[in-house]
């Protein structure tokens, strides 16, 4: 056994050792008498650390460092509104109409006339274009009642979408106001929009953003299903032409609201303002009018048969002013000097003119 002596020598431990070998156990510091002056300091260190929680925890809620929280405001999480971009895109030089009409024939032979009118949709999709399709889904009815948007319409569109632009992706979103997978279910939509090759987007709770839309009234921010907007280059609205119990009509403009979050439905109460507010909110790259089952009285939710008619017009528009005003006047049939207040909103707003003079092309 190595004499502890030895092993000091050698460096081992240079502590100094008791009798059995082990090293004496000094602390790091040594505790002395405290003087007057460092006690006064202590409690003078500990008064202002006292003093500066007390004044956090009991300052106004505006004043500097406050941590008070009455309100409750101070604890909300902060949320930074996104911004949408405008997805309008400039006619072509050929196309002298806004407005494009298609009659005769069957939905899909419409739909492309009225493309048509407009310079064709190959004119505002780009191949590799990431492009939402917003349809009216949003009530449990079956299609003939004229309340939501008609699946072979939209088969269509996405069909051509995908095989006559080459589009990257296709994806049809709503916010129905019941059960969006049971709306898109029962109104035939999702069966249509997968048949063709696009991709439905239905909400959840995770699926919203708070939206800036710069001068509108009610809804500057507001709560925005944005998950199906993310990369997305093109936006086109469909939207059935029906009668509407508030507005008096809901066609292409009225569509948007169906992708409002939060408690939408206090906006009811000034009707008018929310859809010219919507008409800035989205700055569509088209809007498509399908006048193919109209729902003249009962709106916007039907459910009597009788209140459809079949009609044979499809429409697409790059003015989404002119086509509601042409529509309310000759697929709802009511006076045009009696228009929707909404529709003169949205043109104080820059969304377009009621006045479609000269500027409408109708396919036969």
């Amino acid at each position: 056994m190595t004499d502890p002596k030895e092993a000091r020598a050698e460096g081992a431990d240079e502590r100094p050792l008791l009798e059995n070998g082990k090293p004496v156990q000094r602390p790091d510091y040594e505790k002395g008498a405290m003087g007057r002056r460092s006690f006064l300091g202590k409690i003078g260190a500990a008064t202002g650390i006292l003093g500066a929680a007390s004044y956090l925890s009991k300052a106004p809620e505006d004043w500097p460092l406050s941590m008070r929280d009455d309100s409750g405001l101070r604890s909300e999480p902060k949320v930074t509104p996104i911004r949408l971009n405008d997805y309008r895109i400039e006619k072509s030089a050929a196309a002298s109409a806004d407005v494009g009409i298609g009659r005769g024939g069957t939905p899909k032979q419409m739909l492309r006339k009225a493309l048509d009118g407009i310079g064709g949709i190959e004119r505002y999709i780009s191949p590799g274009d990431i492009v939402l399709v917003k349809p009216n889904v949003a009530f449990d009815r079956a299609p003939a009642l004229g309340a939501t948007s008609q699946p072979e319409l939209i088969e269509e569109l996405v069909n051509m979408l995908l095989v006559d632009c080459r589009a990257q992706e296709v994806r049809v979103a709503d916010n129905p106001i019941e059960s969006p997978a049971d709306c898109f279910m029962k109104t035939g939509l999702r069966a249509a929009s997968e048949r063709a090759g696009g991709r439905v987007y239905l909400p959840d709770s995770n699926a919203f953003k708070m939206l800036n839309t710069p001068g509108a009234k009610l809804i500057e921010e507001w709560w925005f299903f944005h998950r199906p907007f993310t990369n997305v280059d093109k936006v086109i609205g469909v939207a059935p032409v029906k009668d509407h119990n508030l507005c008096y009509a809901s066609m292409g403009i009225k569509n948007w609201y169906g992708l409002l979050g939060g408690r939408r439905s206090q906006f009811h109460q000034d009707i008018h303002e929310i859809v010219s507010d919507l008409s800035i909110m989205i700055r569509p790259t088209l809007t498509i009018l399908d006048g193919t089952k109209i729902l003249m009285e009962n709106g916007p939710t039907g459910g009597d048969p009788s209140n459809v008619v079949t009609g044979d017009v499809v429409m697409a528009a790059l003015d989404p002013v002119a086509q509601d005003a042409w529509a309310f006047e000759h697929l709802l049939r009511r006076d045009p000097n009696d228009l929707p207040e909404y529709l003169h909103k949205s043109e104080e707003k820059g969304s377009g003119r009621v006045d479609y003079t000269g500027r409408i092309k109708e396919i036969l």
